[in-house]
């Protein structure tokens, strides 16, 4: 992946969620509140999730096998937790989904960025995708507090205007930096 485009990518992103915060739409708001426990969220993003995963595990070099000549049983072993995990598990697991998202995602991102010295503006793409994995892994370990966000972020409507306010002004930033490069 090019600098540029892990920088568009991002950058675009943001400017639609912060549009529709900004909006401040009904739908947009009962949708983010139930997604943490959401099936269809959790089908999306934590099956999707699991499907990368299953397709970075299936390619693995010889190096990173601690056991075993082949990825099959490695591949396998990991497919059976991802759905014992849907089976038995199901709280929250939109929210791991959207985290083991976010830190698959930031692996092309930041190999793009990384050795791009001559381009300090690079910094602004890699500052928010460190940011994300931090929130990440925290919402990972405690993912109901994205639904307590939630709860506070759409309490009154300023809040919510304004994170989208927020996130609509560095998705433009992203954007404009994008085409420096």
């Amino acid at each position: 992946m090019s600098l540029f485009l892990a920088t568009l990518l991002p950058g675009l992103f943001l400017t639609a969620l912060g549009a529709l915060l900004l909006l401040n739409s009904p739908v947009v708001i009962s949708t983010l509140k139930a997604l943490p426990r959401s099936p269809i969220g959790t089908l999306v993003l934590f099956g999707g999730g699991v499907l990368w995963f299953l397709f970075r595990v299936a390619n693995m070099g010889a190096a990173d096998r601690i056991i075993g000549s082949s990825n099959v049983l490695w591949v396998l072993g990991f497919a059976v937790l991802g759905v014992l995990s849907i089976k038995y598990v199901p709280d929250f697991l939109a929210v791991r989904g959207l985290s083991i998202l976010t830190l698959l995602i930031a692996t092309p991102l930041l190999n793009a960025a990384f050795m791009e010295y001559t381009h300090p503006q690079r910094l602004f793409m890699v500052t928010l995708v460190f940011a994300a994995v931090i929130a990440a892994l925290y919402l990972a370990a405690l993912p109901y507090r994205l639904r307590d966000f939630f709860q506070w972020l759409f309490a009154t409507p300023g809040r919510g205007r304004a994170l989208g306010a927020g996130l609509l002004g560095y998705g433009i930033l992203l954007n404009v930096v994008a085409f420096t490069y």
